[in-house]
């Protein structure tokens, strides 16, 4: 082998073999376990970044020791391709979005090859070709002939930058995930599909979840939000000609209903726009209302405003007139648009009382003095005892929910339900560079799918930018169709490309096929993703919209499971100087950079190496450069060790007690490698007890028997398997380089020899007091006795407790003896 390290050389020649031999295609195979490891797949901006590279090395390293465990191992790759990106840089530089995607697909793929990732490329898909997102408008009529699809009249969030709508989950402080633009409220039509029919299951599935981090779970279990509460009547003292005589409303405390001095509507609510009809101040307000965000998040920390609609309703059990109010704090999209305020007891509600001077009423006293209840400063909105509420009173707020919602149903009033925060999953775009949602319109008004044999309903990739506009929106003959002789217009928006993530995972198990959207039985065989890796950041947009795909293929009967993925990794940010990389700060760090001096095994052993997978990499350039230099020592130790001679047969019975120490270490690190790699998956600590293996090489081994190359060479041999998955090709070439001809990707994982983990003799920390007075070496199977006897005779400890009194000896076994004296 030759003397020095030559990463690039080493590397080329390490990619070579796996493309020639087609190490990483796999096929289902009934006989083998199957382990499907999979990391969120890139959307393709042009260049891999360093977290990239982090997450992608993460989810490498746990495929290849999967693989060394003897496993079926899949690890696919494909690209997350529509969206918005594309089409703004095609606008920004003059060009088609498919062909800068498609680039950029060519160049990034590159780039994960360099890095030397076990990929099945057989099995590479790209949501913006046909063969794929045809079978995602298949499934979309699918779901619209079950009725889990409709479309309707919404307000909605509306990016006036991007020119689309987003969803809720898009809208971060009032402003566009991805533009940075102030929100408007804007009312369209919109496609959505009814993720509520199954909110209580993907409630329910989050407990048989438990390989995935308590954090997601919870954020999944509250933006879900289940709530048991009562729906109630309000009727209209003066009903509206041509609307309903009553509304409704959702609380889950009735036991504060008897308080209610006002109620509010959505600015969009049927009574404020006629209240609005001879009120131009209120309709001017409502105006004012639409360029709200309609996120929650939002909702809650901005100016509560509102209007008085001249409207009053009646109390569903006092019978007392309350006035109706529009305000800016309530939404159509969420309940009935309309909801029962509650001053004294619901803290939204007391600042909106106070400022427009609206009476408030306590309802509920403090159950004990734990709690305090001064109006004057803020609402009381801790559970309690009833009062000022006539046959309720004294009633606890736990017997109140019940007794008010046995009264409201026995006047017909109200019943006792469930309601979940989640809302129907909103999946119309307004711009181009996405699946065409799969729709004719038809003259009357109404919409009919696709028929399943014009699918799919091709978007034109060949189209001129016009700003932001949309090309087929602006096309009248792309616009025109036919179908059973009438004439029918397309649907001219694009699915939410969150509709391509939420499914691509399963199509990697047969994404050449073509007679369905799966092929079962290799989608049976490789679900559920075994080992999932991403950022935490889509733990409510794509992981929920995955899970409910998931669920729905299910129903479809195309899969048998239950859940996408069965564990969950959140890796943790890439930071330099404390703060997450990214272009507008201008503190990234081209991973293209690294790789071209360094070699990618540097750079995949550098984020392996730094922090666990779950926290947060803090970039160092000296860690960079600390990684090579031990890539190269590594590789000097094996040269070494091969120039020393042709190690003897290893005798266990005849190593002395160096070479016992030796191949102890070495047993021990492999034990300690295998617990982190599996168990733990801290890879970070794995390195360094592989570090430590090496120093103990290079400090202890023994060239000059054959003998002791046989030790060395065992620990050497384990070092590599060890570190395969994190650096693959130097562990490629060394393996090679001791005289093995099979590949390492082909060797089964080390197993540690439990014989050559005991120790004959052991030493021990003697502390006098509490401090350091000696060390001593004591039989691994000595007595507590024994230990004492030893201790207390050894030199420098009898000139400590001479003349003195020992009190006390406490033995840890395996560690230390601490003998306690007194004057």
């Amino acid at each position: 082998m030759d003397e020095r390290y030559q990463p690039h050389d080493i590397e080329q020649a390490a990619r070579a073999f796996w493309d020639e031999n087609n190490s990483f295609e796999v096929h289902p195979d009934p006989d083998r376990e199957k382990y499907y490891c999979l990391a969120m797949f890139p959307y393709p901006s042009g260049k891999l970044h360093m977290g990239h590279v982090r997450n992608y090395t993460i989810a490498d390293v746990i495929a290849r020791y999967q693989r060394m465990l003897g496993k079926n191992v899949m690890q696919p790759m494909g690209w997350d391709a529509f969206g918005l990106p594309a089409e703004n840089a095609a606008i920004k530089n003059n060009t088609a979005p498919a062909k800068w995607t498609y680039s950029n697909i060519e160049y990034m793929k590159g780039q994960l090859k360099q890095l030397g990732f076990a990929y099945d490329w057989s099995r590479e898909l790209a949501t913006c070709q046909p063969d794929y997102y045809r079978w995602e408008q298949w499934f979309f009529t699918r779901l619209y002939e079950k009725g889990l699809v409709y479309k309707k009249m919404a307000t909605v969030n509306w990016d006036p930058v991007d020119q689309t709508v987003l969803a809720n989950e898009q809208v971060i402080d009032g402003r566009g995930w991805r533009s940075d633009a102030l929100i408007e409220r804007k009312e369209i039509p919109q496609w959505f599909i009814k993720i509520t029919d199954y909110a209580e299951e993907l409630l329910a599935g989050l407990d048989n979840l438990p390989g995935w981090p308590e954090q997601v779970r919870t954020m999944q279990r509250n933006w879900i939000g289940r709530s048991e509460g009562v729906e109630m009547s309000f009727q209209l003292t003066n009903p509206v000609e041509g609307l309903p005589d009553h509304f409704d409303i959702y609380t889950t405390r009735p036991d504060t209903l008897m308080g209610v001095t006002y109620v509010g509507v959505a600015a969009e609510h049927p009574l404020a726009l006629a209240a609005a009809e001879n009120n131009p101040a209120l309709a001017d307000f409502i105006q004012e209302c639409k360029t709200n965000s309609v996120a929650e998040s939002d909702m809650a920390t901005m100016e509560k405003k509102g209007m008085d609609t001249g409207f009053t309703a009646i109390h569903p059990i006092s019978g007392r007139e309350v006035p109706v109010y529009a305000a800016n704090f309530v939404l159509m999209g969420y309940g009935s648009g309309a909801v029962m305020a509650v001053p004294a007891h619901d803290q939204r509600d007391w600042e909106f009382a106070h400022q427009y001077g609206l009476p408030i009423e306590q309802v509920i006293a403090p159950a004990s003095d734990e709690h305090e209840c001064n109006l004057d400063e803020g609402a009381f909105t801790e559970k309690g005892t009833l009062i000022n509420s006539g046959e309720f009173d004294n009633l606890s707020s736990t017997d109140a929910f019940d007794a008010i919602a046995t009264k409201l149903e026995g006047l017909g009033k109200g019943r006792k339900t469930v309601n979940y925060r989640l809302r129907d999953w909103g999946v119309s775009r307004q711009r181009y560079w996405g699946s065409p949602i799969p729709m004719f319109n038809m003259p009357d008004g109404g919409e009919i799918p696709v028929p399943a044999d014009r699918l799919p309903a091709l978007l034109p990739e060949d189209v001129e930018m016009d700003g932001v506009h949309s090309p087929i929106k602006a096309d009248p003959e792309w616009c025109k169709a036919e179908l059973n002789g009438q004439a029918v217009e397309r649907e001219t928006d694009t699915f939410d490309t969150f509709m391509e993530s939420s499914w691509y995972y399963a199509r990697f198990c047969s994404p050449n096929y073509q007679d369905g959207m799966l092929d079962s039985d290799a989608a049976n065989y490789w679900l559920p993703v075994d080992q999932y890796v991403g950022g935490i950041e889509h733990a409510i947009l794509h992981l929920l919209y995955a899970r409910f795909f998931h669920k729905l293929m299910r129903d479809e009967g195309l899969i048998s499971s239950d859940e996408p993925f069965e564990k969950l990794l959140c890796q943790g940010m890439v930071l330099k100087d404390g703060a997450k990389m990214s272009k507008s700060k201008g503190n990234t760090v081209d991973p293209q950079e690294l790789i071209n001096e360094y070699g990618a095994d540097t750079v995949r052993l550098f984020t392996m190496f730094a922090a666990p997978p779950e926290q947060s990499l803090e970039w160092s350039d000296s860690g960079v450069e600390g990684g090579n230099r031990f890539l190269k020592r590594l590789w000097k130790a094996v040269n070494a060790h091969l120039e020393a001679g042709t190690p003897g047969e290893l005798s266990v019975s005849d190593l002395d007690d160096n070479q016992q120490a030796l191949r102890r270490k070495t047993h021990a690190t492999i034990a300690k490698v295998t617990d982190d790699y599996g168990r733990r998956q801290t890879f970070n600590t794995a390195i360094a007890a592989v570090m430590e293996l090496l120093n103990e090489i290079n400090k202890s081994a023994d060239r000059s028997s054959p003998l002791g190359l046989a030790v060395e060479r065992e620990a050497l041999e384990a070092a590599v398997q060890l570190l395969a998955p994190i650096v693959p090709h130097i562990c490629h070439a060394l393996w090679q380089a001791l005289g093995h001809d099979h590949a390492i990707i082909d060797q089964a994982w080390p197993q540690f020899d439990e014989s050559a983990l005991k120790q004959s003799s052991i030493e021990m920390v003697v502390q006098v007091n509490g401090k350091v007075r000696a060390r001593v070496s004591v039989d691994a199977e000595a007595d507590k006795d024994s230990i004492e006897k030893i201790a207390l005779a050894e030199e420098n400890v009898v000139r400590f407790i001479d003349g003195k009194t020992v009190r006390k000896v406490i033995v840890v076994p395996g560690k230390l003896i601490n003998i306690v004296v007194g004057g």
